[in-house]
């Protein structure tokens, strides 16, 4: 009999909150975007923290850029910190991602280089960050348009190396391992299987759509379709290879659907896990309660302060010099075309290295117009929200 108690619950939103508040016997856990709660009102903030004291609530943060090169901007941790104190959720969370550099904002969540010097200064910015906020975030997998130049190590590789050096969980979003698996030539489930799954506490579904042309396509998480069944099926499987009790959260972030097909999803989540449980391939995990890291000490040892001690050290000038060339690749108009006309000639603009260039020579042509139309559009959004009458 199964007797690990996974959870299911679904992403916050101001659109979906007076049905989420009517149907929470059905909903778990409520996922809520940090950067949202930051801006709202005293009485939204306020709503949400008594809302934690009776229902179990995470915070999403998705500005942060931990995976960098770069230190992290202590400002925003301090407001994520801030915010904890305020809601008191059970735990917080945030992407293996850059999202600026250079004083260049890039819009969204974007893949760094996978170098070593990036492990680096991901590991030092999570030693800062659970310094500050008092916890260790759960770290995302991005979804991306494009495998990131500069890269000597791949996906899985580089993902495991940083847990093998961090107490930080793993929130592994499925729909964005599908994505990269189908636009870059992996079959997913080997690509869930290279993945440190005994790490894995939460699960982000979510849906997507093609874009690009007939010459080339690529796979689009955009959050405002339906979890294909394809991902339904990748959580069967993560069920089976995680014993540890899991926490599926259901992401959606526009075009919403009658509620109650939302909560269709939800049962369907819960169908894939119990599928994944009755067919367990390891041993039972020990425990069936889901560790909550704020508040009264936690005895999971992958939670504990056990880890090395990191200083904040300057950050490597040849991956600064690489990062801050891709966040103009995807923000400066003209250079993606001149990098396409003149590789080399751009390479040595920007003071990168004979080997950067030949990277940039064989940059990815079709990935790279996606990565940029959907970087401004992410931009475009973001600035009609920030208008908007509060």
């Amino acid at each position: 009999m199964n007797c690990v108690s996974d959870r299911v619950g679904l992403g916050w939103r101001p659109e979906l909150t007076s049905k989420i508040m009517m149907n929470l016997d059905q909903i778990d856990i409520v996922e809520v975007i940090a950067e949202n709660l930051i801006v709202a009102s005293l009485n939204m903030r306020n709503a949400m923290r008594a809302l934690a004291k009776s229902t179990s609530v995470s915070l999403h943060g998705v500005s942060m850029g931990l995976a960098s090169a770069l230190p992290v901007d202590r400002r925003r941790l301090a407001a994520m910190a801030s915010l904890v104190h305020e809601i008191q959720p059970e735990s917080w969370s945030e992407h293996l991602s850059f999202v600026r550099a250079g004083g260049i904002e890039i819009g969204h969540l974007a893949a760094p280089p996978r170098t070593q010097n990036t492990i680096d200064g991901c590991l030092s910015n999570l030693a800062i960050a659970r310094q500050v906020v008092g916890a260790p975030p759960a770290l995302e997998n991005i979804a991306t348009l494009i495998e990131p130049l500069f890269s000597v190590l791949d996906e899985p590789s580089w993902i495991s190396a940083i847990f093998a050096n961090t107490e930080s969980p793993f929130l592994l979003d499925l729909h964005n391992l599908y994505a990269n698996a189908v636009n870059f030539g992996w079959e997913p489930l080997a690509l869930l299987k290279k993945l440190p799954l005994s790490r894995v506490s939460t699960i982000h579904l979510s849906g997507g759509c093609w874009i690009g042309s007939e010459g080339g396509k690529r796979l689009l998480d955009d959050h405002i379709h339906d979890v294909p069944t394809e991902v339904f099926d990748l959580l069967t499987e993560t069920a089976r290879r995680a014993p540890q009790p899991l926490t599926v959260i259901i992401e959606r972030d526009g075009a919403y659907p009658p509620f109650s097909e939302l909560l269709l999803q939800i049962a369907a989540a819960r169908s894939a896990l119990a599928a994944g449980r009755s067919s367990s391939i390891t041993p039972s995990a020990p425990g069936s309660e889901h560790c909550s890291y704020f508040g009264s000490p936690c005895s999971c040892s992958e939670f504990l302060d056990t880890g090395p001690k990191r200083s904040e050290a300057l950050p490597n000038a040849v991956a600064v010099r690489q990062e801050v060339f891709l966040a103009r690749l995807y923000t400066e108009p003209g250079l993606p075309e001149r990098v396409l006309d003149d590789a080399m000639a751009e390479a040595a603009r920007a003071e990168l290295s004979f080997a950067d260039g030949t990277a940039l020579a064989n940059v990815d042509v079709v990935g790279l117009p996606l990565a940029v139309k959907s970087f401004r559009h992410k931009r475009e959004s973001y600035a009609r929200f920030r208008r908007r009458p509060s």
